[in-house]
């Protein structure tokens, strides 16, 4: 609705205006302004008060888009702390070497990206001679997300410094012989070099900010002095599409982290074409940052449009700048002179008279080659600004031209993404543009050479003197790991006694072992509790006062609870990551932990729990990354299963993340039945990821809602435990010739087929053993090594084979999952295999009700076991019609 002459109702109509006459010449003045100087002089007017507003520090909202300009002018550049004639010729070799490291494995098929390092090389160049921190100093370091289709250009790096070898660059891409190179940043594969995988788009930019909050919780909790280590991710214009580039911006503002950099490599393409075609990329990232609360750096012009801007007394080459898409931009970069005074400087009068003062010459550069990202006093100046910068994170928007340096076969091009190599006349001009000494003979065999400038050079001395002074190599990885110290057996011993007449659900088991490890003198304080804001549905309420919730300022305020014993209680230095309604933060805080022993030299012990349905389905890619950075903990899917979580219905019921964790080698699955198992593999899972002998594995388990009464743990069972497998409740034979079979479930599912085991011997007469399958994933895992020694020549059988043979009829498989859960060790059980699971999509019902309908309660289990054994002959056909009767099935 508007008023009666129009105008929109404003926030400001609801405010006093104690002197309405002021307010009146105020904007009697602008109209004066807007008449006499036209509007570009106004909303220029209107900038600079609220720039000088600033300054004197009025609390105005600011605005989110300035000018398509540089944020730091070149009269305000700080002096450049470095040999920039040297740094330009070891940019030079190492532009050079990426671009022939690609090229000699493209003749072999393996691809490689030329493009985007080309267009970034200053960008990582700078900050490797005057930023980046390296492990050898004092602290951790810096952290280091490089961008991974820049690859090549730190491996070019790492060449040049003496960290590898001619050989290993003709290995980029091709590792199956023990001594290559990943395609892109890798710790699992290259452990000495990368310490973030960054390839999986969107992923770098969320993990770098839970990282750099992970570096204060660290601090905070007196854990580690991370004062001087600062988060650098090097990301991609197109790559900011992906959600979770920006999904974690206003944390990273919130919690003012300002050990936090991003530098977005604007070259204003992405794999198929322009980022934004008919928009302005830069501009738009500017508002979304700045609306978050962070601290902007435009970088975008090069020196040689210092002289257009001064030309521009009218304000016309700004406003056209901000007027031009992206994709406009990107042809006059491909266009002759004649074409950008046409159709840049022709737009208007103003721009058409300032063109006439520039040389075809300066045009060319200026829309060729002049861009902030590649000249290293600008990069230089922005780094510096972003590093002294308090109170918030800050980003970097560098333009940059792809394909820099590579030819105008290369620049700008759309397809330069998909272009893989150049042509040995290509390399030719690229070597005089370049000034690399290198001959035209070293091209005889047709080959592209390596260049070296030698170990001896004032190149390498100056590279090595640089990274020496700054604390060492980078990127790096160092790991000096320490055993941690096995928890006192009591708080263990709690759960394998059971719970006596008390009903307790295995969620609730898992909670209080780890209250009771968070007790432990020696390792409570590594422990990591990290719940994405359903603390109070797992139980975990009673950790709030004692362990508190982490958050940098404490507790503000007084909380409406506190007269409560399980009050919310926030702290500075509180042990739980309580992260709101946010799986993929969680899942970034834990990757965070589950690596600190590597990144800080400090190993933490995280346990993440979640909706199991809200984990693997919904974050599988940040468990593949977690794998990939090597990460260690304890990743617990809760109200786990596809029947337990009554009411919640399909988008609630999982019955298939243990499916999907099956495909990821680092996992190590379990679904434990009762509490003592997951006292049993949490005390194994401890020992093998941060004993003596640590592996680079990490755990999910499985835990149920349902209360039961669990019971104690039986003697000699924890081998079975942690293998997979073991007899829980031996059948009695009713007769020396009673039929038999052998019932295998797990988790929640043990309570079922115990039933079963009831109805089978009181209404049929059939015996039947009940074993908990504690793991289908380790079974799995350890047959297949078996299949895998058998090639080798070694004769060695499957434990699940051995634990099942010899024991009569067949086998029937059940669980609360998709049958191919449990028939994944189908192949190795020798007996007759069926399996019983909750295949399709969920529903809501009571626990009872669904079960039936998946056909997994007690009796259809009987009445599946009957079917098995009358198959073999073993009971009478008729039973299995009389039992779905005498059921109801």
């Amino acid at each position: 609705m508007t008023d009666p002459v129009g105008k929109l109702p404003s926030e400001l109509d609801q405010l006093p205006d104690r002197d309405p006459e002021e307010t009146a010449e105020w904007a009697a003045s602008l109209d004066a302004v807007t008449k006499a100087a036209g509007p570009h002089r106004a909303a220029y007017l209107m900038r600079r008060s609220l720039q000088h507003a600033e300054g004197a520090g009025l609390a105005l909202p600011k605005l989110l888009e300035t000018d398509y300009v540089n944020s730091i002018p070149t009269a305000a550049e700080p002096a450049f702390d470095g040999d920039l004639e040297m740094e330009s010729r070891i940019t030079a070799w190492n532009r050079w070497n990426a671009a022939a490291m690609v090229t000699r494995g493209a003749r072999l098929g393996v691809g490689g990206h030329i493009a985007t390092f080309a267009s970034a090389a200053w960008l990582y160049e700078t900050g490797f001679n005057h930023f980046f921190r390296g492990k050898e100093g004092d602290g951790s370091g810096d952290q280091l997300y490089i961008q991974g289709h820049a690859s090549p250009g730190i491996y070019a790096r790492a060449f040049l410094d003496g960290r590898l070898s001619e050989q290993q660059l003709d290995n980029f891409r091709q590792e199956t012989g023990g001594d290559g190179l990943p395609s892109y940043p890798h710790p699992r594969r290259l452990p000495w070099l990368w310490e973030f995988p960054t390839v999986s788009m969107g992923l770098g930019p969320l993990s770098a900010i839970y990282q750099a909050r992970f570096n204060r919780y660290l601090a905070n909790r007196n854990i580690k002095d991370t004062s001087n280590s600062h988060v650098w991710a090097f990301l991609g214009d197109g790559e900011m599409d992906e959600p979770e580039s920006t999904a974690a911006l206003a944390l990273a503002a919130r919690e003012q982290l300002d050990n936090l950099t991003f530098v977005i490599n604007c070259n204003l393409q992405r794999l198929d074409g322009p980022v934004r075609a008919n928009f302005r990329v830069v501009q738009e990232l500017e508002g979304a940052f700045r609306g978050a609360g962070w601290n902007v750096i435009k970088t975008l012009w090069g020196n040689a449009w210092d002289e257009l801007f001064q030309l521009d007394t009218t304000g016309a080459l700004v406003r056209r700048l901000r007027q031009v898409p992206d994709a406009q931009f990107q042809t006059y970069a491909t266009r002759d002179v004649a074409y950008i005074r046409e159709h840049f400087f022709g737009a208007e009068p103003a721009l058409a008279e300032l063109a006439k003062l520039l040389t075809d010459a300066k045009i060319a550069e200026c829309f060729y080659t002049s861009r902030g990202g590649h000249e290293a006093r600008k990069v230089y100046a922005a780094y510096r600004a972003a590093v002294e910068h308090k109170g918030a994170p800050t980003v970097i928007l560098a333009q940059t031209v792809k394909g820099y340096t590579l030819g105008k076969g290369f620049a700008s091009k759309n397809a330069n993404h998909q272009m893989k190599k150049l042509t040995i006349d290509e390399f030719k001009g690229m070597r005089e543009l370049l000034g690399l000494p290198i001959p035209d003979s070293a091209f005889d065999d047709g080959q592209v050479p390596y260049g070296h400038p030698g170990a001896d050079s004032p190149e390498v001395r100056y590279l090595q003197e640089r990274r020496a002074a700054l604390g060492g190599p980078a990127p790096a990885r160092r790991v000096h790991a320490v055993a941690l110290p096995e928890p006192e057996e009591r708080a263990f011993a709690a759960l394998k006694k059971g719970s006596g007449k008390q009903e307790m659900a295995t969620t609730m088991a898992f909670v209080r072992l780890a209250k009771d490890l968070m007790r432990d003198k020696e390792t409570g304080k590594r422990w990591v509790p990290i719940v994405p804001d359903e603390a109070r549905t797992f139980g975990m309420e009673s950790l709030f006062p004692s362990a508190g919730i982490y958050s940098p300022l404490g507790q503000t305020y007084d909380p409406v609870d506190r007269d409560q014993l399980m009050y919310y209680k926030e702290a500075k230095d509180g042990q739980i990551l309580n992260e709101g309604i946010t799986e993929a933060g969680a899942m970034a805080d834990f990757i965070a932990a589950a690596t600190s022993y590597a990144t800080h030299g400090e190993t933490m012990i995280p346990f993440y729990i979640f909706y199991s349905m809200f984990g693997w389905q919904r974050t599988g890619d940040q468990m593949w990354q977690l794998a990939d950075q090597l990460g260690k903990g304890f990743i617990v899917g809760a109200t786990a299963g596809r029947t337990t979580l009554t009411g919640e219905g399909l988008q609630h019921a999982d019955g298939h993340s243990h499916l999907i964790a099956a495909t990821n080698p680092a996992s190590l699955n379990y679904d434990p039945a009762f509490a003592y198992e997951i006292a049993v593999i949490v005390k194994d899972g401890l020992r093998r990821m941060y004993g003596p002998e640590a592996e680079n594995v990490f755990y999910y388990l499985t835990v149920y809602n349902e209360p039961k009464l669990q019971p104690a743990m039986p003697e000699g069972v924890e081998d079975g435990i942690i293998k997979g497998l073991y007899r829980f409740k031996e059948g009695t034979p009713a007769s020396a010739d009673a039929p038999r079979l052998q019932l295998l479930a797990s988790g929640t599912a043990i309570h079922w087929a115990l039933a079963a085991q009831e109805l089978l011997a009181a209404d049929w007469g059939v015996t039947a053993d009940v074993w908990s399958a504690t793991s289908w994933g380790e079974l799995r895992r350890e047959a297949l090594e078996c299949d895998e020694a058998l090639l080798r020549g070694e004769q060695r059988v499957p434990y699940v084979t051995q634990a099942l043979s010899g024991a009569p009829g067949p086998v029937l498989a059940v669980s609360d999952w998709m049958r191919q859960v449990p028939d994944q060790i189908s192949q190795w059980v020798e007996q007759d295999w069926s399996s019983l699971g909750t295949d399709g999509f969920g529903l809501s019902d009571t626990r009872d009700a669904a079960r039936r309908h998946f056909g997994v309660d007690a009796p259809s289990i009987a009445v599946a076991a009957l079917a098995q054994l009358a198959r073999r002959g073993e009971v009478p056909a008729s039973a299995v019609k009389e039992a779905r009767e005498k059921y109801g099935l």
